[in-house]
């Protein structure tokens, strides 16, 4: 199987980072994406920026091969948004790769040759075969010695309905609803909310960052209300650190939201679990929760509690997966958002990565299933441990080679005037420190 391609799921900035080292170690990469272009899932939260400075959402073997096209590397210090990540790296970096990356073409299932996950014989001597479908509609198998599905977890958001379904009726009320983001700049979409009673679900960052986009647009189109619905009852934990936090942009926006709430711009209401979604008049609905209790009149609900892996089209594989967190089984307990934040997660390669399905791998941020903790340097890390050990040399894969600050990330954008001021200052943490950790490898060595 040696002579197959190595088949990548996605062209987000995982998957085409997996494609780099993957060549980079002489190896055939083949990457499928349904979208048209590179990084389709970034380009739909373009408006947003990122908590991570340019020098560490490109990856090392990236940057080697874009270096070789005369591409002009972004400054290094600067914080760019969801546009500039893709726009500027992402669809150069796909077309660096040229033929290896195929646009419109949707992975619906990945198997063993001639087996479905009951047979035993063959799984270690057959290649692994990927089912296609093209833009056209047509299908196709391709045969590969290994596969990284690095599709992330964009297009699966949680549901609003507190079991972690769908409630009854937030199908139905689908155009009232909203899992993303609203772009405000988009005067299509700002006219959607202004003027209307929205409701903000959730209580991570993506709601705190809806929560200050909102207070501000209340502040200048009147009739604007705004209802956020937590369902813990403790509020004051939602906001973080502040002022103390290791991560600046994430203090600054968690300042920013406790503002809005203590200045009256928005109606807390905690311990609300939804348990269904009932229609109103003129395309309002009302949300009811497990209690009893209602809000009433809601024109937009923006639903932003996490996202979940899409595993359907795995189901002839042979996963390993945490019962919790749908994260791979040795994974889970170091990516454990009860434990650990982006910054405490420790440095992991091929071996936590790897399943009972001999070369199959999930790498990125649908390797993390339901933890909300994933950061691209990571990924980056992780994809070259695979590709090493995809290339034999595990002694490589083994060495985990993930330089970070001492939270992950110091430093960020996020809310403040000046994107690069943070830079200037030189981050909370200093420059970090080269470690060096050694992971146990697959054959016992070291």
């Amino acid at each position: 199987m040696n002579d197959l391609p190595v088949v990548v799921i996605g062209a987000g900035p995982i998957g085409l980072a997996a494609a780099a080292e993957l060549r980079e170690r002489q190896l055939t990469p083949l990457v499928f994406e349904r979208g048209l272009r590179a990084g389709p899932a970034v380009a739909e939260w373009n408006h947003v920026r990122l908590f991570s400075r340019w020098s560490e959402v490109i990856a090392p073997a990236a940057r080697r091969l874009l270096d070789q096209t005369g591409w002009q590397a972004p400054d290094d210090d600067a914080y760019p948004t969801g546009r500039q990540w893709a726009t500027d790296y992402l669809v150069p970096l796909g077309a660096a790769l040229g033929d290896a990356v195929q646009y419109g073409a949707e992975v619906i299932g990945v198997a063993r040759r001639g087996r479905d996950r009951v047979v035993d014989a063959g799984r270690d001597t057959e290649p692994l075969s990927v089912h296609i479908r093209r833009a056209d509609g047509s299908e196709e198998r391709v045969f590969a010695q290994a596969v990284i599905d690095a599709s992330g977890t964009w297009g699966t958001p949680n549901p609003l309905g507190g079991e972690g379904l769908r409630a009854p009726g937030e199908r139905a009320a689908a155009a009232a609803i909203a899992y993303r983001v609203p772009d405000l700049a988009d005067p299509a979409v700002r006219a959607q909310y202004a003027g209307k009673h929205i409701v903000i679900a959730g209580s991570g960052h993506s709601a705190l960052s809806a929560i200050v986009a909102l207070a501000d647009l209340e502040q200048e189109a009147p009739g604007t209300r705004i209802t956020w619905l937590l369902r813990r009852g403790d509020v004051a934990s939602k906001f973080g650190g502040g002022e103390a936090d290791q991560l600046p942009a994430r203090g600054a926006l968690g300042l920013e939201a406790k503002k809005a709430v203590d200045e009256g711009l928005l109606n807390v209401v905690t311990g609300f679990r939804t348990a269904a979604v009932e229609p109103a008049e003129q395309g309002r609905v009302a949300l009811i929760a497990d209690s009893g209790q209602r809000i009433d009149d809601v024109d937009r609900v923006v639903v932003l509690t996490g996202f979940r892996p899409e595993l359907s089209f795995l189901s002839e594989i042979r996963l390993g997966l945490d019962a919790v967190l749908q994260a791979p089984t040795e994974l889970a307990p170091l990516i454990d958002p009860n434990v650990h934040s982006c910054g405490t997660v420790y440095p992991h390669g091929v071996n936590e990565l790897s399943h009972p399905e001999p070369g199959f791998y999930l790498a990125g941020m649908k390797s993390y299933g339901r933890a909300p903790t994933f950061l691209a340097m990571t990924g980056y890390e992780q994809v070259r441990s695979i590709a090493a050990a995809i290339a034999g040399d595990h002694e490589s894969a083994a060495r985990v080679e993930l330089v970070l600050p001492e939270t992950g990330v110091c430093g960020g954008a996020g809310l403040f005037d000046d994107p690069d001021a943070d830079a200037a200052e030189g981050g909370c943490c200093g420059p970090p420190e080269a470690e060096l950790v050694t992971l146990t490898a697959s054959d016992g060595s070291r």
